[in-house]
């Protein structure tokens, strides 16, 4: 009955329970906390296997292997350097002494003259007729003199018997003086034609490369004066040659401080690769230049086939002292740090590598001079100078310094501070 109308009756069924839904969880730092560490140990232990990796590889790198060798100990010449110009040792301007016209050219232009030779020759009638007529004055000259003694001597013979006065005495023997004195004036003009006459033969003066003529043959020529005088060539005496320099302060008193110091010479010219050509310094001024601080010399060069020619450029070397002991590194094993120079050297077993600072000095066939900061037996860097530099410990292998073949001079080479030689062997 009740299941009846339970099923007959809906409205009187009961109503189903509300189903309530599920609440979450509530996530509190605590639970974020305990979920973050399985995390951050993955992290951690991750972590601490690339660095064990790294430091396991680290150890296991082997050490950088660079090349080592003792400097070299040799004797050397040291030099200072200049750069300066050719000049004759002497230059003459031909001029004319006489005025005239230009009758003979008697050399080739640029040839090599002698002293004496016959370079130019000037009308020389009008001088000569001119001589012509002072050697008649003189000889006119020297008749009124003869006639003079004459009156004088018959003068003298008469005055004992008191024949003439000693007034006209007087004046004979005045009359004598005065005609030896226009003797000595006649005499003296025919001199001065004379010359005259010599003067239209213009001869060099000097030895040495005569220049191209300024004036041709029927052109009238001025020798009046000096100043106004033509200019018929030039000529420049060759051997020996000069050669003129100028030297700063610092190198004017390094070689008067050098007790050893010489005055030998060495210039090349630009296209050579040696210093072939010697002499000596004779000059040096009296005084340094108020506008540039240096200080002019010259340098006295045997030129006998006058292959040098005046304003030629040249870079000279002059010894710095006598030969001395030093030692020489390659080049490349000497580094600038900053403001100084510095060579890597290998000290003690375990491969260390200590910067030495070093006086650097010139270069001599590819080996640098180093006057201060190393000693024979130091373990130099010279091959592998970029590991030394980055690392604190090296492997090392023997090597050996050799010096290189001088290399040709450039065209045009930029000048140098300093270079130096090797002495000979004694």
């Amino acid at each position: 009955m009740y299941l009846s109308e339970l099923k007959g009756d809906p409205a009187h069924l009961p109503e189903p329970e509300q189903q309530q839904p599920a609440r979450a969880p509530r996530f509190t730092r605590k639970r974020a906390a305990y979920a973050a560490l399985p995390v951050a140990g993955l992290i951690l232990f991750g972590a601490y296997g690339l660095v064990g990796h790294d430091k396991a590889q680290a150890d296991t790198q082997p050490l950088p292997t660079v090349t080592v060798s003792q400097p070299i100990e040799r004797s050397i010449v040291e030099w200072d350097d200049y750069v300066g110009r050719f000049e004759a040792s002497q230059a003459v301007e031909i001029r004319p002494r006489v005025s005239g016209a230009l009758t003979g050219i008697h050399f080739k232009d640029g040839q090599i003259v002698r002293k004496g030779q016959l370079l130019f020759t000037i009308d020389p009638r009008p001088f000569a007729a001119a001589l012509a007529e002072a050697r008649a004055r003189a000889a006119s000259a020297a008749t009124a003199l003869s006639l003079a003694h004459a009156d004088l001597a018959r003068a003298n013979r008469l005055i004992a018997d008191q024949a003439v006065s000693a007034e006209e005495v007087d004046s004979l023997r005045a009359r004598v003086q005065s005609a030896e004195a226009a003797l000595a004036a006649a005499r003296a003009q025919v001199q001065a034609r004379r010359l005259d006459v010599e003067f239209t033969q213009v001869r060099a003066p000097i030895s040495g490369r005569v220049s191209d003529r300024r004036v041709d043959i029927g052109n009238l020529v001025s020798g009046d004066a000096a100043a106004s005088a033509t200019v018929l060539t030039t000529v420049n005496a060759l051997d020996p040659i000069y050669f003129s320099f100028d030297g700063s302060e610092s190198l004017y008193l390094k070689q008067r401080r050098q007790k050893d110091a010489s005055d030998r010479a060495e210039i090349r010219l630009q296209d050579e690769p040696d210093y072939r050509w010697k002499g000596k310094v004779d000059f040096t001024d009296n005084a340094l230049d108020d506008g540039s601080g240096t200080i002019r010399g010259r340098a006295v060069i045997d030129n006998p086939g006058y292959f040098l020619t005046p304003g030629m450029f040249g870079n000279m070397r002059l010894a710095a002292g006598g030969a001395r002991k030093a030692l020489l590194v390659p080049d490349a094993a000497v580094v600038s740090d900053q403001a100084r120079k510095v060579v890597y050297v290998v000290t003690g077993k375990d491969g260390s590598v200590e910067a030495r600072p070093v006086d650097a000095g010139p270069l001599i066939n590819g080996l640098r001079v180093i006057r201060s900061g190393l000693k024979p037996k130091d373990r130099v860097v010279i091959s592998g100078v970029q590991f030394a530099a980055s690392a604190p410990k090296v492997q090392t292998i023997a090597g050996r310094i050799e010096a290189t073949a001088v290399a040709a001079a450039p065209a045009v080479p930029a000048p140098i501070s300093s270079q130096a030689t090797l002495a000979a062997a004694r």
